[in-house]
């Protein structure tokens, strides 16, 4: 019998309800991991600043790698350990850069992580944060050119197989937009412009990578929602990120897509969604192919695409529980609409 396998996809910089703030979606990734056999899922799910959660069978990817993955061009291949190449922007300050190199040699010596010598890029990143109308979060970054020499370097002289970056974000601790994320009510300012700075690297050098803003620490704020509350810990953001790259699987190619132990796109069986968030890259990809599409509705996001414009067929759900109890169903191999009570008789076709 083949593995069951589910992708989990909460988009990044879009105010999702559960999963738009600092880890909060990791209890439904645990959830998810102990239906599956495999359960593939993405950064923003999984970070949660200073906590994370190690599990077996998920595999950390990131959202270009999935992207690709989904459409049967980028497989997955498993490994037990990576060597990561920490790549800070030259544009934090000394101490701010000390205290993550700490975290990194803190993640060596006490989690047994593998990492290379770090590289400070040769020009500032210069990144800058929009948020448009729609509510939704991006970014630029005004020396990417800067970025890809350090990561190359890593790669090249270090002998890194994934990149863990650290670029200086623009402190605006008075901003609406940071005052209502972190009461519980607001969108990701950082996560637009995260996604930039990671798929550039996965995109130029096809291996994982992911984000940890440096940032100078908050004032204390009593109103700080639990589901904001990770970030408000300590110095960095970087702990789980190097724990999630740890054991990130390295993306193959079409050529190598149908070597032993490869997870392939065409093998996933459920993907998990916000029922308005369904126009990314990868569903789009799945809509096209035979993998279930779990629509969540009660997961709100500051965009309005649902599955219905988009000619997508879903299994329409009201919360991640009832999308629990339809994958317990579906690796019973049992049909969830047996489960309704008004069960009709078949008919003729």
């Amino acid at each position: 019998m083949s593995n069951f396998t589910v992708v989990l996809i909460v988009p990044t910089g879009v105010g999702a309800a559960i999963g738009g703030y600092a880890g909060d979606a990791l209890p439904i990734a645990r959830s998810v991991a102990t239906i599956s056999d495999r359960l593939i899922t993405h950064p923003n799910v999984l970070n949660g600043a200073q906590l994370y959660w190690s599990l077996d069978n998920t595999y950390y990817v990131e959202g270009y790698g999935l992207d690709r993955f989904a459409a049967g061009k980028w497989g997955l291949n498993p490994v037990r350990q990576n060597k990561i190449g920490l790549l800070l922007d030259q544009a934090i300050e000394p101490e701010l850069r000390l205290r993550h190199i700490q975290v990194a040699d803190a993640t060596r010596a006490t989690l047994g992580l593998s990492l290379t010598d770090y590289v400070v890029t040769d020009a500032p990143l210069e990144v800058e944060l929009r948020v448009a109308e729609s509510g939704t979060s991006w970014g630029t970054i005004g020396n990417p050119g800067s970025l890809l020499r350090a990561a190359e370097k890593l790669i090249y002289q270090g002998g890194a197989e994934a990149i863990a970056v650290v670029a200086r974000f623009p402190d605006d601790e008075d901003s609406i937009e940071l005052q209502n994320y972190r009461q519980g009510a607001g969108v990701d300012c950082l996560a637009g412009a995260e996604a930039v700075i990671s798929h550039l690297i996965v995109r130029n050098f096809r291996i994982p990578a992911a984000h940890a803003p440096a940032l100078k620490p908050l004032a204390v704020d009593p109103q700080v929602s639990p589901r904001a509350a990770a970030e408000e810990l300590g110095y960095t953001f970087l702990p789980c990120v190097l724990v999630g790259l740890s054991r990130a699987p390295q993306f193959v190619t079409h050529t190598e897509l149908f070597t032993p132990n490869i997870i392939r796109g065409n093998e996933v069986n459920v993907a998990i969604v916000p029922y308005t968030a369904c126009g990314g890259s990868a569903m789009m990809s799945f809509a096209n192919s035979t993998t279930e599409i779990i629509a969540v509705t009660n997961n709100f996001t500051q965009i309005d695409v649902p599955p219905e414009p988009l000619g997508i067929k879903v299994t329409k759900v009201n919360s991640y529980l009832e999308a629990l109890g339809v994958l317990v169903a579906r690796k019973a191999g049992i049909d969830p609409q047996v489960f309704h009570p008004d069960l009709s008789s078949l008919r003729s076709l």
